[in-house]
């Protein structure tokens, strides 16, 4: 089968789909897509809230409760742990399938008579105040997280103990505001490093030990501003650094985004991988357009943010120990043919369904738990299940749904944004392809404006102690405002509290008070990656002693864009500078 080009039916982009891309839509029995895989990827972020939280009332007890889903929006809504419980059953809200209307319409219909559960947790202990969150254990406001303990603040963390503000960040302890990190211990506002101990400032290093503001460094100790230095000469250098100052930490990331400007960038960090597209990738076997992929991923394709698994195409944020799956997020640990799904795990066959798990052989389900051959909740034999599956999907292609752009959706297409639960700007798809009010209201998608919020302050930002050694403990009492003071783009709450175990935490590593909110601060760590997109672009390297006369020939993919400033190398000229 030979390569084709296409057009995106949604933003009139053309896309090519690879004779591979066939070979895997034939093995699961999909139709190619019409979507680009930018707007396969936007459709599904529009599904995913981590961040917006509501008071709202419980549906079944009428108790107000903190959810993700807020109380203007008409949904069955329950408290998590009365959703795990045993007093519903969700197989009694089964029902048939009318061939009268389209499959996505009654789809949303009813989904919106199922008990969601307020928050989306597994296995979480005092983690009240967390959502899409897996084995977390005494942490508060983490998001797209896996194996926590005291952990606050941060999002897109996995296997993390006692740290706060992070963001894509692994097996990590003792770690304040870093970004892109992993496999590291007191490592402190810091980029794309890994392997590094007590250490502040760090970019783009490996395997560093007492190491302060220093860029492309492996295998280093007592370094200061890229200045090897004797042990004494370094712990001289640091006592005048006093990094419990709100001031002086300010100054510094001032002097960390110019060392970073002036810092060469390896066009993608990959490592251990062969024939991989992409961006923070490790341990991986032909992936492309690949982010985030952490170890054991193999035949990937358009995925991010995932572990362990096979022939996965269009799927993530969030998934784990897995196979065959196209279209689906938070799906794992464990799990088989997943299909056009969302939060999906040990499960096998399932097409179309939210919230299951253990089941086998379902189709637009929701909340099942142990089940097998059921459509729309309702159980039928496994001849009865084939047969009736096979006219859904005819009826799919035949009576297909049309939003709000016209777009069409057959079978093989997720679920249109326009019947998402959230409204758009409450969404991750809002992080990555944001777009205006107007813009989304033009094409059918729903808008929340900001809710005004009569928070009082008793303590302005300009307030605070400089040093963490000054603040009192009555600081947890107030109302803090957020310097921004919800002047900014970026879910700004205007005012926030500080928690006695993050006081704790700030004054056992010496961390001045922030100045700003959750959401703000976890905004300003966002902005710090890469889009998740690709541009073909050639090493530029143009010094001697590299192999090369002149500019360096080698090309290559990267999310590096060509309008951006950085030095930008090839692997090998890139080895040759900071090896």
């Amino acid at each position: 089968m030979t390569a084709e080009t296409r057009q995106c039916q949604n933003c009139k982009q053309n896309f090519a789909i690879a004779p591979d891309d066939f070979s895997f839509y034939e093995k699961i029995r999909v139709p190619p897509p019409t979507f680009c895989p930018g707007c396969r990827m936007q459709r599904r972020l529009a599904y995913r809230n981590t961040h917006a939280f509501y008071k709202r009332k419980d549906s079944f007890s009428g108790k107000e409760m903190i959810s993700m889903y807020s109380p203007d929006k008409n949904l069955t809504v329950i408290d998590r742990k009365a959703w795990w419980g045993d007093s519903w059953d969700p197989i009694n809200y089964g029902i048939n399938y009318d061939f009268t209307k389209s499959f996505f319409s009654q789809w949303k219909e009813f989904r919106d008579k199922f008990p969601l559960q307020n928050l989306q947790q597994t296995k979480s202990v005092n983690s009240e105040y967390c959502n899409v969150a897996e084995e977390s254990k005494d942490c508060y406001l983490i998001s797209a997280s896996w194996k926590n303990e005291r952990v606050l603040y941060s999002d897109s963390i996995t296997e993390i103990k006692d740290s706060a503000d992070l963001h894509v960040v692994r097996r990590s302890q003792f770690s304040y505001e870093d970004t892109v990190c992993a496999d590291s211990y007191q490592l402190f506002y810091s980029e794309d490093s890994h392997n590094c101990v007590n250490s502040y400032f760090l970019f783009d290093c490996r395997n560093c030990t007492d190491c302060f503001m220093c860029s492309g460094l492996r295998s280093k100790s007592h370094c200061f501003y890229n200045q090897q230095l004797n042990k004494e000469e370094y712990q001289k250098k640091m006592s005048k650094m006093d990094v419990g100052s709100h001031t002086l930490i300010e100054n510094l990331k001032k002097d960390f985004e110019g060392m970073k400007l002036k810092s060469i960038r390896k066009f993608a960090h990959i490592v251990n991988s062969y024939d991989v597209t992409g961006d923070n990738i490790v341990n991986a076997k032909n992936c492309h357009m690949c982010f985030d992929l952490m170890s054991e991923l193999q035949d990937c394709k358009y995925s991010f943010w995932g572990v362990q698994g096979k022939d996965i195409f269009d799927c993530g944020p969030g998934f784990g120990v897995v196979e065959l799956m196209y279209e689906t997020f938070d799906a794992g640990p464990g799990g088989k043919s997943i299909l056009l799904s969302h939060s999906i795990h040990t499960s096998e066959n399932v097409e179309y369904s939210f919230y299951c798990h253990d089941c086998s052989n379902i189709f637009a389900c929701f909340g099942l738990r142990n089940k097998s051959y059921c459509i729309f909740n309702k159980q039928y034999s496994k001849d009865e299940y084939n047969e009736l599956r096979e006219k859904i999907i005819n009826h799919m292609n035949e009576m297909p749904y049309k939003d709000g752009k016209e777009n069409v959706y057959k079978y093989g297409e997720f679920f249109p944004a326009d019947l998402s639960p959230f409204c758009y700007n409450e969404t991750v798809a809002q992080d990555h392809f944001p777009i205006k009010k107007e813009d989304a209201l033009k094409t059918g998608l729903s808008w929340k404006d900001m809710e005004t919020r009569n928070y009082v302050p008793t303590l302005f930002s300009k307030d605070i102690p400089d040093n963490i050694k000054d603040v009192p403990d009555t600081i947890l009492s107030e109302v803090i405002e957020c310097a921004h003071k919800g002047a900014c783009s970026d879910r700004c709450t205007t005012a926030f509290r500080v928690i006695p175990n993050e006081l704790t935490f700030y004054r056992k590593f010496n961390i001045p008070i922030p100045r700003l909110c959750y959401g703000c601060r976890h905004y300003a760590r966002l902005h710090k990656r890469n889009p998740m997109k690709l541009w073909h672009r050639q090493c530029m390297c143009d010094k001697s002693g590299h192999d090369h006369s002149d500019k360096c020939p080698n090309e290559f993919e990267t999310s590096y864009s060509p309008k951006r400033p950085e030095a930008v190398y090839c692997e090998q000229c890139y080895q040759k500078e900071v090896y």
